[in-house]
């Protein structure tokens, strides 16, 4: 009898756990292996740097410091990454990035100084 109840509550700690992280809004999403990361790191400060600048506060483009940032929706920032800006110089990078990585670039613009 222990037994069964030591194995349910694994199954409901597992449970919370997937739950948790639904719920925050697939904080996961932007989940890249550490080789990519650092890759995508090097696109920014180049690729995206080119246009907002080094320090991205801006140039050609918007300053996307994380302060600039706040209060931005990772998701639509990723949607941009992705599908660009019409009627701007932003370019689409879907033709490069997935999903998942243009999340994760939008986690690190919110969080890290490139």
């Amino acid at each position: 009898m222990a037994r069964w109840a030591a194995l349910a509550l694994v199954l409901a700690t597992a449970l919370t756990v997937v739950l948790t992280v639904a719920l925050a809004g697939g904080a996961q999403a932007g989940t890249v292996p550490p080789e990519r990361a650092q890759e995508l790191r090097h696109m920014v400060r180049q690729d995206c740097g080119s246009c907002h600048g080094l320090r991205m506060t801006g140039g050609l483009g918007r300053d996307i410091t994380p302060a600039a940032l706040a209060g931005r929706d990772p998701a639509d920032l990723a949607a941009i990454i992705l599908d660009g800006m019409p009627g701007t110089a932003m370019p689409g990078w879907r033709p490069l990035l997935t999903e998942d990585e243009a999340r994760w670039i939008a986690d690190y613009l919110m969080t890290q100084e490139p």
